[in-house]
């Protein structure tokens, strides 16, 4: 991936049956986006499909049945982005269709998609990053190497592909041993470039993240983030020696797909020992690791959607997130952030784009 410099915004976005949205035309500027309106108006589902445009992927984690608008039989997202060209995003999905275009050209590999829009989103469901299940931890990795480094999503998808004839092999009474060995070789190769990447980013993304958590709430805690990858020694010889426990199990027990990021504050886990405060601040302090990673590497801002959560962050932790905000602005940046009127941010001062949304319809205020 090529060092992109100025800057990249969303110039337009349009929805047909998205959501709440029967039809959304709307044009934007670089720059601060608020969108202001009560509960279940529609203003997450904005920066849900503006996320859907950069990574294919619902940050609610839903899948493509729930973002259809009730009725209709499928939705479409359209954007146009500008940065050193502009280029012209078509994303249709039904059960029985599926779309994806840039500049009217089909796209037939997500490594050709990723970086056609980059977006990092702060919303609730980041506390999962904290208190839920590694397979998150694992996403907010991947996801990162995906948008930064050539290859990886390519490998990414290859190994998941050899996992899954793996293990379908493995669920049959009587598997072939030969075909088997193929495709261990195949987890064995792909896996280890997998865990060198990963092993190779955390310390870099460690930084940053330390960072940010003292700016969010300075002089408290001490954040330390490990990659604990399940494969402790020689994957090969790990894998061998598993064999037993795999035709037990029928499944593939170790391998970068059950790897962790393992996060302590002063040296304690902090899902068990953490406060929700703390998990909270932690949780954007990934994420602001997440947009500063970005933009070190590809030399822009990403776009920044910001769901409702300076409305749950105490008057100091908000300060925190502020430097953030300053950068995307200096930079030329674009932010999207949702609130309501009781939860409106004074702090972040008067050069906004204020946005209504009500109903499945939103509408620029002077």
């Amino acid at each position: 991936m090529t060092r992109q410099t100025g800057r990249v915004h969303l110039a337009q976005l349009r929805l047909r049956d998205f959501r709440n949205y029967p039809r959304l035309d709307a044009s934007f500027v670089p720059g601060f986006h608020v969108l202001l309106g009560d509960n279940a108006q529609g203003k997450t589902n904005v920066l849900e499909a503006v996320y859907l445009l950069a990574t294919l992927r619902s940050f609610r984690g839903v899948g493509g049945a729930q973002l259809v608008r009730h009725g209709a039989a499928g939705y479409f997202v359209g954007a146009t982005v500008v940065g050193q060209g502009n280029h012209e995003i078509k994303a249709y999905w039904s059960v029985k269709e599926r779309n994806l275009t840039v500049d009217g050209r089909p796209v037939r590999r997500l490594n050709e998609y990723y970086g056609t829009l980059r977006a990092v989103v702060f919303c609730t469901e980041d506390l999962q990053l904290v208190k839920g299940v590694s397979r998150g931890r694992r996403r907010f990795l991947d996801l990162l190497l995906a948008q930064t480094q050539p290859g990886y999503l390519a490998r990414l998808l290859r190994y998941t592909r050899a996992l899954r004839s793996r293990n379908a092999l493995l669920r049959q009474p009587r598997p072939d041993d030969q075909i088997l060995e193929g495709f261990t070789h195949e987890l064995i190769e792909l896996g280890n470039q997998l865990m060198e990447a990963r092993r190779d980013l955390v310390p870099r993304v460690s930084v940053l993240a330390r960072a940010a958590y003292g700016r969010i709430a300075p002089d408290t805690d001490e954040l330390t983030l490990d990659y604990t990858p399940s494969v402790r020694g020689d994957f090969a010889v790990e894998l061998a020696k598993a064999r037993t426990r795999e035709r037990t199990l029928r499944t593939t027990v170790i391998g970068p797909h059950r790897d962790d990021l393992v996060l302590r504050l002063n040296e304690r886990s902090a899902a068990q020992f953490g406060s929700e405060g703390q998990k909270r601040t932690l949780a954007v302090a990934l994420k602001m690791a997440q947009a500063e990673y970005f933009s070190a590497v590809h030399g822009v801002m990403p776009v920044l959607l910001i769901d409702d959560v300076m409305g749950e962050l105490d008057a100091r932790r908000r300060a925190g997130l502020i430097p953030l905000l300053d950068l995307a602005h200096r930079s030329g940046g674009q932010v999207f952030m949702t609130c309501t009127e009781e939860n409106w941010p004074q702090e972040l001062g008067t050069g906004l784009h204020r946005w209504r949304v009500e109903k499945g319809t939103l509408r620029q205020q002077g």
